[in-house]
């Protein structure tokens, strides 16, 4: 590899050794012209790694490697990811930091995701550095990348500090500290951005007194960055900063901040600081919560933005559950509860979904009592609000007002509800309907299913759509193991088989795949008094598509049947089949026969 001229020829020519002639093929590869060539030998590097050993592989692959750092975005990330598993290959820890040069390269270059990959392999071989080599040679390289002429070795740098800091000496932290802190105050937002997303992370491995002289200072200053995208970083690391401080700083270090963010011009930064709210909460504790954040929060569900008010909607219930016990209560129904009640009936139909998805979890917080007078309206409202995925979100969460007040309490509201869903334009909302039929079946329990919603169990059967048809069979089988193979044999069998005589040949397939499905939970009886003989009559359809698929069915069924019947009754049938003129139809007997072993 080392003279790059003819690497086949010096490897398998000079050393008279033709085993190492693949591996020279593959490093030639490296230089071809065709990136997908390139791209498969870097995928190998390895291999490569492995027939060279481990001296030629720091002498000469990676030198090769560095010097040829001017490839596609692609190939590039390969490497950098190949790169970060290589420590065994070049030696062991003792000599890791041979793989430093390329990785410091790739760590420059203009695409981001090589440099994150880069910057995430050195960050996982800088911990089998020992102290001596960290200090030695992989610091020196954190200095070059945090000084660098180009944005992107510096944007690079940001995510290196934390994880040498621990482990160098007293001086080496403070030259560490001081990049950290100008970088966070570089020309360049892209710069300032990068050193916002890992402040929370360098701060948790510095002293608590370097938290409070230097991180702070810096946290300030990025939170009140002219660049939103700076500021709502700085968000993230707030939460990382006050799990760090104790009780009696927060108030003065970080809320003045924090209430500021909430208040930002930007609105994504105000976003940013509701999806971080709960994780706030925590960090700060019960009695700013109780002071600064449930203000905050009320003005986060107002805020004028839809997707501030979406995010924060989406935190109510864990907001709720976090918030100290001794007046949660109090603290929901007169501060939160009147906000809710508003974003029910929002314009915005992203923010009355999110609400929808968390609301009925506020049951099981406030107790019954509060739940019928103050919650069962707004779950009703919302059950006929005009946007289907906040009607999915209120059933597919039923759960928790069944375990509080009883779900017959939203019967009556609640059937309309699931009957304009089922029927709904668009198949993927008539599909999520049907995947939580299982679940509303057994919580309003067999007589109420029977009565209302086995019709339309029924009728996705031979719905237009193949997924909606194929998920109605699997929610059928689903209903026999909840409601018993008698439910079914009484209920819903005869309706399948009925089915077996459409004039649409696709609700005849139907029949089959639901048969498919229920034999096992209806088991041997009802599938061989009732169910078998309606597949064997199907075995003269006209139609090829549904031959092929008695075969198939026959080949499922066969198990749950007795011996007598597969001899007497499925082999001649399937033998039959066999000889029949359409291919696919004769392929599919053969393989049930030996399936079966009824050869």
């Amino acid at each position: 590899v080392a003279d790059c001229c003819n690497p086949v020829s010096k490897m398998a020519g000079a050393d008279g050794d033709d085993s190492l002639y693949p591996i020279a093929v593959l490093i030639d590869e490296l230089r071809n012209e065709d990136v997908q060539l390139r791209l498969n030998s870097i995928k190998k590097l390895s291999t490569i790694a492995l027939a060279l050993g481990v001296e030629r592989t720091r002498t000469e692959l990676l030198p090769f490697l560095t010097d040829t750092i001017y490839d596609e975005d692609e190939v590039l990330l390969a490497l950098a990811e190949q790169l970060g598993n290589f420590t065994m290959l070049v030696g062991g820890p003792e000599y890791v930091h041979c793989l430093l040069p390329p990785l410091e390269s790739l760590a420059t270059v203009e695409e981001t995701v090589v440099r994150d990959k880069a910057v995430e392999s050195l960050r996982k071989i800088s911990q089998e550095h020992s102290p001596v080599d960290l200090e030695v040679h992989f610091e020196p390289l954190v200095k070059r990348l945090a000084s660098g002429d180009w944005f992107t070795s510096r944007t690079s740098a940001c995510g290196l500090f934390s994880v040498c800091y621990p482990r160098v000496s007293s001086t080496v932290k403070a030259e560490i500290r001081q990049h950290f802190r100008t970088l966070c105050s570089d020309d360049t937002p892209m710069v300032r951005r990068a050193a916002a997303s890992k402040l929370g992370e360098f701060a948790k491995v510095l002293e608590l007194d370097y938290v409070k002289s230097d991180i702070i200072s810096l946290f300030t200053a990025l939170a009140s960055d002219e660049q939103d995208s700076v500021r709502l970083l700085a968000v993230e690391a707030c939460v990382s900063i006050a799990t760090l401080l104790p009780q009696e700083d927060l108030e003065t270090l970080v809320m003045p901040t924090l209430r500021q963010a909430a208040e930002d011009k930007s609105w994504r930064v105000r976003y940013m600081v509701a999806d971080k709210f709960s994780e706030l909460q925590k960090a700060v504790g019960p009695e700013i919560t109780k002071n600064d954040l449930v203000p905050a929060f009320q003005n986060l569900l107002k805020d004028c933005e839809a997707e501030v008010r979406a995010a924060a909607a989406n935190k109510v219930k864990e907001f709720c559950e976090n918030l100290p016990e001794d007046n949660r209560e109090q603290i929901i129904m007169t501060h939160i509860l009147p906000c809710v009640k508003e974003l029910v009936s929002d314009t915005n139909q992203h923010v009355k979904s999110a609400l929808a998805s968390v609301i009925m979890g506020l049951s099981t917080i406030l107790g019954k009592d509060n739940t019928i007078e103050h919650l069962l309206p707004l779950f009703l409202a919302q059950l006929k609000d005009e946007c289907p995925e906040v009607r999915l979100n209120i059933i597919s969460n039923l759960d928790c007002v069944n375990e509080v007040i009883g779900i017959r309490q939203l019967s009556q509201s609640l059937l309309p509800a699931i009957v304009e869903l089922a029927e709904d334009a668009k198949w993927r909302v008539r599909l999520a309907i049907i995947e939580y039929m299982p679940l509303l079946a057994g919580q309003l329990g067999v007589e109420f299913f029977d009565e209302k919603l086995n019709t339309l169990c029924m009728a996705w059967l031979i719905d237009h759509v193949y997924a909606i048809r194929e998920a109605a069979t699997c929610n059928l089988m689903k209903l026999v193991e909840k409601f018993g193979a008698e439910w079914a044999q009484n209920t819903i069998v005869p309706k399948v088989l009925g089915m077996a005589n459409d004039p649409n040949y696709l609700h005849r397939m139907t029949t089959l795949f639901c048969i498919n499905a229920l034999s096992e939970a209806c088991g041997q009886e009802i599938t061989t008094k009732q169910m078998l003989p309606v597949v064997l009559k199907m075995s003269n359809d006209q139609v090829a598509n549904v031959r092929f698929n008695v075969a198939k069915s026959l080949q499922k069924i066969g198990p749950v049947l007795d011996s007598n019947a597969l001899q007497t009754e499925v082999k001649p049938v399937l033998e039959k089949l066999a000889t029949d003129t359409d291919m696919d139809v004769k392929y599919f007997a053969q393989e049930a026969i030996s399936v079966l072993a009824l050869a």
